[in-house]
């Protein structure tokens, strides 16, 4: 067992790395290959990061260290790799929202996603689920369509504007023929905490997050956003199976390295990369966080990438939203 002075040290140790990550990419000498979170601590995106980056820093026998760099939808910590030097030493876990959504939500957006990057890896996919209040009188998709058509409507909460969660309230108020008012947050704790609560009738959200309320007895699951029914949730009906067709919409994440990196450079982290997400171990901790595998070819991606972008810019213009 440790000492509490050993802790201590490796805590003040912890404290400073936080502190210098600025400097991070000019220690890059040394070998450190730098995984870029664009999202905060605790988040999805940076619980698959620190999944990822254990498997990369033992198949490159290197250090990975995970730098969490949020802001601006994701788009801050996105646009430092974006403009990184291309010499396979910074990376970035992206995801549906910063090379996907916000090409359409932002009006300017100080990086490409698919000029800027060149992609990596798909690391794996998440559906949302439909969740109302455990006492909330909707108890099928049908139930919730007739309480949009009271006079006082259905709102829906989300973590943010222009996130999938309101992306996805936004296509399922047009697919239903209803009218439902977006509350968004700060962030999507903060958005089922209310659904909880009742302050707000319903919310897409990740299963990870949701199941544990829903067997809690706190939270009900109406439907899920995907083509197939989540491998977290498979006693959930999907909402095309219940009559909503083409209503399949996921969040994903994908490993990315500066556009320029050397074709040498890409291709030894991209063999990492599939070696890592190969891994039973790996792969069994994604499930746990609701990530499902999807196998995608090198040459594929930039593909999925564009047709990504192409839809979500959809939905992004029929709801209106929009950030400066």
């Amino acid at each position: 067992m440790l000492s509490p002075t050993t802790i201590s040290r490796r805590i003040l140790i912890a404290a400073g790395l936080a502190a210098a990550a600025p400097a991070l990419l000019a220690q890059a000498s040394d070998g450190t290959l730098r995984l870029v979170v664009p999202f905060g601590a605790g988040t999805t995106t940076d619980i698959v990061s620190r999944v990822l980056g254990d498997g990369l820093g033992k198949a490159l026998q290197q250090t990975v260290v995970v730098d969490n760099r949020a802001g601006a939808g994701g788009s801050t910590g996105s646009d430092q790799v974006a403009k990184a030097a291309p010499d396979g030493r910074t990376i970035v876990m992206g995801t549906v929202g910063t090379h996907a959504i916000n090409a359409s939500l932002f009006k300017k957006l100080p990086y490409d996603p698919l000029r800027d990057f060149a992609p990596l890896a798909l690391v794996g996919f998440t559906p949302t689920l439909l969740v109302v209040g455990a006492d909330s009188l909707a108890k099928t998709l049908n139930d919730l369509k007739a309480m949009a058509a009271r006079p006082e409507g259905v709102s829906f909460a989300s973590a943010g504007n222009g996130t999938s969660g309101h992306l996805a309230g936004e296509m399922l108020a047009q697919r239903l023929g209803v009218k439902m008012t977006h509350v968004p947050y700060k962030e999507g704790a903060m958005a089922m905490t209310a659904v909880m609560g009742r302050q707000v009738d319903l919310m897409f959200y990740h299963p990870a997050a949701v199941m544990p309320q829903v067997k809690a007895g706190k939270l009900r699951a109406l439907g899920a956003s995907s083509a197939q029914r989540s491998a977290a949730a498979p006693e959930v009906a999907t909402l095309m199976e219940q009559g909503l067709a083409d209503f399949d919409l996921v969040a994903w994440f994908m490993l990315y390295a500066p556009a320029a990196t050397p074709p040498a450079t890409l291709a030894k982290l991209r063999a990492a990369a599939a070696s890592v997400l190969a891994s039973s171990e790996v792969a069994g901790k994604l499930r746990e966080q609701g990530v499902e595998q999807r196998a995608l070819k090198a040459e594929e991606l930039a593909g999925f990438n564009k047709a990504e972008m192409d839809k979500w810019a959809v939905l992004v213009k029929r709801s209106g939203a929009q950030v400066d």
